[in-house]
């Protein structure tokens, strides 16, 4: 990770975590740690190695939180566990200020599958990565540019559950239409290329940091 103090741009290979903070608590519930691939002021772009070392959350039995049904799925007590990414990698894809990131997979072979545009907070940078809090609702995109929506019925039981008001819900559904305009108009960063971008076969997988919870008024200024 970069060193103390507000952060400026890290350099292609540097290790930070890419958080995100539980809508409820506030508290870090998900933490990737991920590789930069570039760093600009238009736009950051990680890797997240297959295999990497993450945190996660969970229902306090240890239920998979996606396993609880809907109905309890935001009321039921959590807490958060490490368990390792499986399948291929991510590469994500954020530009400061937009109100979603956008993510590409692929199938094994590095066959290119899809973009999934993560509507959230936009993110706040310290000196260890990014911070931000997922809002729910999300975008598939195909190579084809169909599109469809994702988790309609979390983002409406997160509502029913007051995780979100009804302002914020609407911020959130503005942010899904700017997003959808965007996929029509094929722009940045679908019509960039990253579909072709392939890792540097001599980076390690970043390991996960024992204060990965740590918070940035934490840090040394």
């Amino acid at each position: 990770m970069t060193g103390s103090g507000r952060p400026q741009h890290w350099a292609p290979g540097d290790h930070i975590l890419w958080r995100y903070r539980d809508n409820a608590t506030g508290d870090v519930h998900i933490c990737r740690p991920v590789t930069v691939v570039q760093d600009t002021p238009e736009l950051l772009a990680v890797w997240m190695a297959p295999g990497t070392e993450c945190v996660k959350p969970v229902l306090t039995d240890g239920t998979p939180v996606h396993e609880e049904p809907l109905a309890t799925r935001y009321t039921a007590p959590r807490t958060t566990t490490r368990a390792h990414w499986f399948g291929t990698g991510v590469l994500k894809l954020a530009a400061p200020g937009d109100p979603w990131s956008v993510w590409l997979f692929w199938e094994r072979g590095w066959r290119f599958r899809s973009w999934y545009v993560n509507l959230e907070e936009p993110r706040t940078r310290w000196s260890g990565g990014i911070d931000s809090e997922d809002h729910f609702l999300d975008i598939s995109v195909y190579p084809d540019h169909s599109w469809l929506w994702r988790d309609e019925d979390e983002f409406a039981q997160a509502q029913r559950a007051g995780l979100m008001d009804p302002a914020q819900a609407a911020r959130v559904k503005a942010a899904g239409r700017a997003a959808v305009e965007l996929i029509h108009a094929w722009g940045a960063p679908f019509s960039d290329g990253w579909e072709n971008w392939r890792p540097d076969p001599a980076w390690p997988v970043p390991r996960l940091p024992a204060d990965w919870d740590l918070t940035p008024a934490q840090t040394v200024p």
